[in-house]
C-alpha cells in the first residue's frame, strides 16, 4: 500500500512537501516516481529516485523546484515543491517500479497509491 499525504492549498511561489509512505512490500526493493493529473488532462510523470536513493530524474517543469528523495529505513519517498505556480494544481501520486533505475515514463510503474490533491492558488 502506497499513502500519499502533504497536499494543501498553498499561494504561488510557496512550498510544499509531499510524503508517500508504503507498506506490504520491501520498500528498498522498488524504485518510487512521483506523477500528477490535473483536471482533464493525462497523468504526467514529475519525479523519480532510484531503489537506494543515489539516483534521480526529473521532468522538464520540475527541474530546479522539485527535489525527491527517499528514507528506507522509514519506508517513505518525498517531494520537495518549492516555488508553486498555478498550473502545478493537481492531484499527485506515487508509485513504485522494479525497473532498478528512476523512470519517468508513467507505464513503467505498476503498484500506485492514491493521491493528495495539491492546490495552488494566484
Amino acid at each position: 500500500q502506497l499513502q500519499a499525504s502533504g497536499g494543501g492549498l498553498v499561494q504561488a511561489g510557496g512550498s510544499l512537501r509531499l510524503s508517500c509512505a508504503a507498506s506490504g512490500r520491501t520498500f528498498s526493493d522498488y524504485d518510487m516516481g512521483w506523477f500528477r493529473q490535473a483536471p482533464g488532462k493525462e497523468r504526467e510523470s514529475v519525479a523519480a529516485i532510484s531503489w537506494s536513493g543515489r539516483s534521480t530524474k526529473y521532468t522538464d517543469s520540475a527541474k530546479g523546484r522539485f527535489t525527491i528523495s527517499r528514507d528506507n529505513a522509514k519506508n517513505t519517498v518525498y517531494l520537495q515543491m518549492n516555488s508553486l505556480k498555478p498550473e502545478d494544481t493537481a492531484v499527485y501520486y506515487c508509485a513504485q517500479s522494479a525497473l532498478g533505475y528512476p523512470s519517468i515514463v508513467v507505464t513503467d510503474y505498476d503498484y500506485w497509491g492514491q493521491g493528495t490533491q495539491v492546490t495552488v492558488s494566484s
